[in-house]
């Protein structure tokens, strides 16, 4: 298994019973809370999920990628959609 689909939970080193979260396989509502934590402004797992619908990119297992997501959204906001 490479890096990019490792699964996202299991404990981290020091975490104290923390699951530990890869950027490259987020399932949706962790994906939704770093999102609104880094971000500043809420995300909800419904935001999400209709960005999937319109076509935001997945996993085959159906979790994030958010470097992918990201460039999905810049790529939406340059072609004027949101």
């Amino acid at each position: 298994m490479t890096p990019e689909h490792a699964p996202s939970s299991g404990p981290a080193a020091g975490a104290q019973g923390m699951a530990r979260l890869n950027p490259a396989a987020m399932p949706v509502a962790d994906a939704a809370r770093v999102l609104t934590r880094l971000g500043g402004k809420p995300v909800t797992d419904a935001m999400l999920h209709a960005d999937i619908d319109a076509g935001a990119p997945v996993n085959a297992d159906g979790s994030l990628n958010l470097v992918h997501y990201a460039a999905w959204l810049v790529k939406e906001m340059s072609a004027g959609g949101d």
